[in-house]
């Protein structure tokens, strides 16, 4: 029978002793070596793990391809870089959070702190503007402007129809403005300056140094110390000074206002007055 040519390409050819030929029995077909520039003439392939032997005879941009790296903007020097740290932003301030991270500092939540001081503004900015509504405009009793020009002439204070204005409005909006918790600072200092020349007012009247009621200090230097502490600690978030920095961290310019309230109050005795009120 004739030998189908199809049959025979398909399958391979019957040899000699009678074993047919496959195409799997040809040899592997040898890659050739790549030709300069990618490598050395006669490169030879690795076969074997133990012919893997990165020598002379490999160009080591051969075996590995290298990647280029990227160098900083402006620069041309492709070296390893040292890794930088990315510093985090830092986190939006608000009102509610109770512990948050403010260019790495923690601040702990502030608890019950801004209701105590809306409290002690309250009290002592109440009182102050009580006592300044019967200075100025003679209500619950009051003196009136005329009666306080009289008391403070008495008393040996010069300019004592400047200063009864001064000293009533003074009381009036320094009391508003604590109630509000509005430029606290500067109208807890406010407060603080009428206080002191209100102790030596009453020092002076009694001789000796008297602190209890109704002849002693204690009123005038309770709401002259609670004014200085408000200056100190800030009107707290629960005012319309909430967001300012003295509201919740005073520092310097706090202990400014402090100090310049200290001076008014002992400027004005000193210079419109004179009488030594520890005698």
């Amino acid at each position: 029978m004739r030998k189908d040519p199809k049959e025979s390409s398909d399958h391979g050819d019957t040899s000699g002793d009678g074993k047919v030929a496959s195409p799997y029995d040809l040899p592997t077909e040898r890659i050739p070596s790549p030709a300069p520039p990618h490598g050395p003439t006669g490169l030879v392939i690795p076969r074997t793990d133990d012919e893997l032997d990165p020598g002379a005879s490999f160009d080591a941009d051969f075996l590995t391809e290298e990647i280029a790296a990227y160098p900083p903007a402006g620069t041309s020097d492709r070296s390893d870089q040292p890794t930088q740290v990315i510093a985090a932003p830092p986190v939006a301030a608000t009102d509610d959070t109770s512990a948050r991270i403010e260019q790495g500092d923690v601040e702990i939540g502030r608890g019950t702190l801004d209701l105590g001081l809306l409290a002690l503004r309250l009290a002592v900015g109440g009182t102050v503007l009580v006592h300044g509504l019967q200075k100025l405009t003679g209500v619950w009793d009051g003196p009136g402007l005329g009666g306080f020009e009289e008391m403070l002439a008495n008393a040996g204070f010069q300019q004592a129809k400047l200063l009864s204005i001064l000293g009533a409005v003074g009381e009036v909006a320094g009391g508003a403005l604590l109630i509000l918790g509005l430029v606290t600072p500067l109208a807890a200092a406010s407060v603080l300056a009428v206080m002191i020349n209100a102790w030596a007012f009453r020092q002076v009247g009694d001789p000796g140094l008297e602190y209890f009621a109704p002849v002693g200090t204690e009123y005038e230097t309770l709401l002259g110390v609670c004014a200085g502490v408000i200056i100190l600690t800030g009107p707290g978030r629960i005012s319309l000074d909430g967001r300012r920095g003295w509201a919740t961290r005073p520092f310097i310019g706090s202990l400014v206002a402090l100090l310049l309230g200290i001076a008014a109050g002992v400027c004005v005795w000193i210079f419109l007055n004179g009488a030594n009120p520890l005698i």
